[in-house]
């Protein structure tokens, strides 16, 4: 007989749960929200519709060279700006070719993101989403206001359940809900089919 040790169950902190579940915490995670919201809207309505918009909806051109800066140029030291080989390889296959359709996601997917996050739909996707653009860009070398945006995402991705309250994700959430919890929308199709089944 094999025996199998039971997991010991640990609440999370009542602070933790303050912050990141409870209602009144969602005005916290509006203001972050609406905040990062905008840098991101703003960020990508420049690259989809503004002055240079072209050198990203176009030619590609922009991230063609920024790909080349990041992968080619040094620190004041002997050190390259990308510290990680298999980011530099990866700079240099973007480069090299596939810059005219990343262009393209990069300019649209910040637009995205910060519509998302200003209405408060899929919060916590969109956050994810956001985190890992920024991650991409300090991977390449360039910081920024890239940490600040990290942690915020981490906050929204954290807070997801109430995050989006004071937005779509108030009535959306409840509507499709999660895979370990089905909304109102999946509960009718499952009852449904269990009715045919039964049938």
């Amino acid at each position: 007989m094999i025996q199998t040790k039971k997991l010991h169950y640990y609440e999370e902190p009542k602070l933790a749960r303050w912050l990141f579940a409870s209602r009144p915490a969602a005005v916290i995670w509006l203001a972050a929200r609406l905040y990062l919201g905008y840098e991101w809207l703003k960020t990508g309505w420049d690259k989809v519709f503004g002055p240079g918009s072209a050198a990203w909806m176009k030619s590609g051109v922009a991230v063609k060279g920024f790909s080349q800066f990041a992968a080619t140029q040094l620190t004041k030291g002997d050190h390259p700006a990308v510290a990680y080989g298999w980011y530099k390889s990866f700079l240099n296959v973007i480069a090299n070719g596939q810059y005219h359709w990343i262009a393209k996601v990069v300019a649209v997917g910040e637009l995205a993101i910060g519509i998302m996050l200003i209405l408060g739909v899929f919060t916590g996707i969109a956050a994810l989403f956001g985190a890992t653009l920024n991650f991409s860009y300090v991977f390449a070398g360039s910081a920024g206001v890239n940490p600040l945006f990290i942690l915020i995402s981490i906050g929204l991705i954290l807070a997801w359940r109430v995050a989006g309250y004071y937005g779509v994700d108030r009535y959306l959430l409840p509507l499709l809900g999660t895979p370990d919890e089905p909304g109102k929308v999946f509960s009718r199709t499952h009852a449904r089919g269990a009715v045919r089944a039964a049938a």
